[in-house]
């Protein structure tokens, strides 16, 4: 899919049906909906508030955890895959980018949503799958490294737009760059705790 990103043909009502797609399935708070039906109660009541995995993990189920960040990668695949065969590959891109904002800005949540990486990942697995392994790859090196969630999620978010770029794929490091922007803006505290020294490790108790 990804070779036919390199050349954008789509009309404006294809446009606004995949961006109105994508931000429909976006918007599923999964984690919200996993943690009630599991007799949780409300994620957002807990933790960062966040409707994200990390928070679900809070809870302590990591099942409910895993099934949170598996669905809310899938939502953004699944958009992304329906539109491009539906419309083609650039259909597929707009709904993808749309799912992820629809996760970060939840209508029904008053547009307080979670922070993105998972259906970050999603999307880049719907328009780009290849790049997941360079994705893969750059967050496991910096968390074992430096063993901080937050900072391996942030440079891998990084490196995607340029490696895609590096590698003649412009219009889709256009769209994951986009996207890169907005999840370090939602990012904005956890950069904050890392600038200070004060964020959590990965394996850190209490």
């Amino acid at each position: 899919m990804i070779s036919e990103l390199t050349n954008w043909q789509i009309t404006l009502p294809m446009a606004l049906a995949a961006a109105i797609a994508g931000y429909l399935l976006g918007s599923i708070p999964f984690g919200l909906i996993l943690t009630r039906a599991a007799g949780l109660g409300d994620v957002r009541n807990i933790g960062s508030g966040n409707i994200g995995a990390t928070n679900v993990l809070r809870t302590g189920n990591k099942k409910l955890a895993a099934a949170t960040l598996l669905l809310d990668a899938l939502k953004a695949t699944v958009a992304a895959w329906i539109m491009a065969y539906v419309a083609g590959p650039e259909a597929g891109a707009i709904a993808g980018l749309f799912a992820f904002l629809g996760h970060l800005f939840p209508v029904w949540l008053g547009f307080k949503g979670g922070k993105g990486v998972a259906t970050y990942i999603g999307t880049l697995l719907g328009v780009a799958p290849l790049f997941v392994l360079v994705f893969a790859a750059v967050w496991l090196t910096m968390a074992f490294i430096f063993r901080y969630s937050s900072l391996a999620a942030l440079t891998a978010m990084l490196v995607i737009p340029v490696a895609l770029w590096i590698f003649g794929y412009e219009k889709v490091a256009a769209v994951m760059a986009i996207m890169s922007v907005i999840s370090y803006y939602k990012h904005k505290a956890n950069i904050s705790r890392l600038i200070g020294g004060t964020e959590s490790k990965i394996g850190a108790k209490g």
